[in-house]
């Protein structure tokens, strides 16, 4: 019998600036039994590292060495990780997707508070734009698991944090049995429909914000 995790694994992903950091330390606070992954800090301490972007003032993670680190971590669920590229992480082993966007003023804003130099910055800005780390998420996980939050408020993060919860508390209801953490039929079955009512109720409530 395949092992099986009780509780589920978040990733919550967005251009750096819209609130990952924030919306996890949160989500950590609300979920117990969760245990809250920062990506940057986890490559850090793990050396995950393959050089250094003179360009970008940033180290390069190398990205298997990463996921040979935080897989077996990620195999006893409830993680909430926090890293901005998606298709590291295996879709065996995440169970939602959230991408944050933000208002490029205030992206701008809270970019420049962080010291990035202009050249960084104006290229968050243009990815943001083009919802360039959303189309990743898409590309990378069945399209039923990602959901698209706004996070230009304090407000809306403790909502959007809120909303978490509430599909969490909703995944372990239908999974009491927890999951395998591999892609099989049963699995997918039984979380599509959950997936799909939660990204419903977002894309609603997303339609209603933006006619105001």
């Amino acid at each position: 019998m395949l092992p099986r995790r009780l509780n589920p694994n978040v990733l919550v992903s967005g251009t750096p600036g819209t609130g990952k950091s924030t919306t996890c330390e949160l989500l950590q606070r609300r979920l117990k039994d969760a245990t809250y992954y920062n990506i940057s800090d986890f490559a850090r301490e793990h050396n995950c590292y393959s050089g250094y972007d003179e360009g970008r003032k940033s180290h390069i993670v190398d990205e298997d060495l990463l996921l040979d680190e935080l897989e077996p971590l990620l195999r006893k669920g409830g993680a909430i990780v926090d890293w901005h590229v998606n298709d590291v992480f295996p879709e065996r082993l995440i169970d939602l997707v959230v991408v944050l966007r933000c208002d490029n003023s205030t992206l701008y804003d809270r970019l420049q508070m962080r010291k990035y130099h202009d050249a960084k910055i104006q290229e968050n800005l243009d990815a943001e734009i083009m919802g360039v780390v959303m189309q990743d998420a898409l590309d990378s996980y069945a399209q039923e698991i990602v959901v698209e939050l706004r996070s230009d408020t304090a407000d809306e993060m403790d909502e959007n944090v809120d909303r978490i919860v509430a599909w969490t508390e909703n995944w372990l209801k239908q999974h009491k049995d927890g999951v395998t953490n591999e892609l099989d039929g049963q699995n997918e079955d039984a979380s599509s429909e959950e997936d799909q009512d939660y990204e419903d109720d977002t894309q609603s409530e997303d339609s209603s914000q933006s006619d105001k």
